[in-house]
């Protein structure tokens, strides 16, 4: 996600800090833009000297302290409420006090993830899509404090790199992923209890419901991880067992069959 971030505003014309996990973490990333950016060599979108144009607009470190010029920190870590609150304390201390914090949380309260901030009326949500580099939307999630001033200009900037903001105030899952993350569940519900193979349950949503993707497919996709954190998420916020992970997802985790990034869930990669 964080490497997608940085492909689509460095194409847009703005100048990108990448701050990485670790040497390794931050080439491998590295390695896929650059694939991303050969591709659309390939597809005849931009030219050789447009992508080098695009990556000389990319600086990467592994500091937080480069941080403190900064305009916008887009934050993309684990979906884990205490990692990204500790993230964002770090660059309250150290970003420049008009600096605006986003978080690309998924489910997450904005509002307590601001609430480990001295500026919680500078924190907002910008929730990418993945592959962000192909999807267009983008959920701007303003939390209880955060400024009317602030949710515009990220408004804005989401348009002017291209996406299509849709403003969401602050509930569980937000919109795209309280509607699909259960359909999701549901689909290895039915995995799960035989009502169908693996391949019927997306091959009929597919083309029974004109989806792109089958539920089973797609969590592969986003990663079992993340599914099963949404729900969690959901599950906690709503006291609502309508929302309680499927036991088979719970089982698939602890194996760490996530999917795509392990190369293997309820498809091999």
């Amino acid at each position: 996600m964080g490497g997608g971030i940085v492909q689509v505003i460095a194409q847009s014309g703005y100048e990108v800090l990448w701050k990485g996990r670790s040497v390794e973490s931050l080439g491998r990333a590295h390695d896929r833009l650059n694939k991303n950016l050969l591709r659309l060599i390939e597809k005849e979108k931009i030219d050789e000297a447009e992508k080098e144009t695009i990556s000389k607009r990319i600086t990467t470190t592994l500091n937080y302290e480069d941080c403190k010029d900064c305009d916008l920190v887009i934050e993309a870590i684990a979906e884990d409420m205490e990692v990204k609150k500790e993230a964002l304390k770090t660059l309250d201390k150290i970003c420049k006090p008009e600096t605006i914090l986003a978080t690309n949380t998924s489910s997450l309260s904005i509002t307590e993830i601001a609430a480990a901030t001295d500026r919680p009326d500078k924190v907002i949500g910008m929730h990418f899509f993945n592959p962000v580099h192909a999807m267009k939307l983008v959920e701007v999630i303003k939390g209880q404090l955060t400024d009317e001033q602030v949710h515009n200009t990220i408004h804005s900037f989401a348009e002017k790199i291209g996406k299509v903001p849709s403003t969401v105030n602050e509930a569980p899952g937000f919109v795209v992923n309280r509607l699909l993350i259960p359909l999701v569940n549901e689909g290895i519900g039915a995995f799960a209890e035989g009502v169908a193979s693996r391949d019927e349950i997306d091959a009929a949503m597919k083309l029974g419901a004109g989806h792109p993707m089958g539920p089973l497919a797609l969590a592969d996709l986003i990663g079992l991880d993340v599914c099963f954190a949404i729900m969690e998420v959901l599950h906690t916020e709503f006291g609502d067992d309508k929302y309680r992970p499927h036991p088979l997802l719970r089982k698939m985790v602890r194996a760490n069959l996530l999917g795509r990034k392990t190369k293997e869930g309820f498809y091999k990669y």
